[in-house]
């Protein structure tokens, strides 16, 4: 695996998939920051069920603490903050009593069109 995160665009990962006809698919990865949990436009194209493969969610910072951002559930969950992907954002679920995000980042990879 290649060590680049970026923030600005995706980086290719160096993984090879064979999925669909023993076509070669790479993925590609990258790095979203935030400071609020607002939705985030991920701007990857043509997403569809199971193209992401390595979502590592990431950490945030409440300013005294740091936590992992879980990529696991749309429903709520007290006291945790987590994401899912829909095709065009990044979308956070705090549950409550979750601490107040002040930065943080999430890791998504995914695979590239054959």
């Amino acid at each position: 695996m290649i060590g680049l995160y970026s923030i600005n665009r995706p980086s290719i990962t160096g993984e090879s998939w064979f999925l669909s006809g023993n076509q070669r698919q790479q993925t590609l990865r990258q790095e979203y920051v935030f400071t609020t949990t607002a939705a985030i436009a991920h701007g990857i194209t043509n997403v569809t069920p199971g193209i992401f493969t390595h979502n590592s969610g990431g950490t945030y910072t409440d300013g005294t603490s740091s936590f992992g951002l879980p990529f696991c559930t749309s429903v709520a969950v007290a006291g945790v903050i987590s994401f899912y992907v829909t095709t065009t954002q990044i979308v956070f679920v705090v549950g409550a009593g979750a601490p107040v995000i002040t930065s943080g980042r999430i890791n998504l990879e995914w695979l590239a069109s054959p």
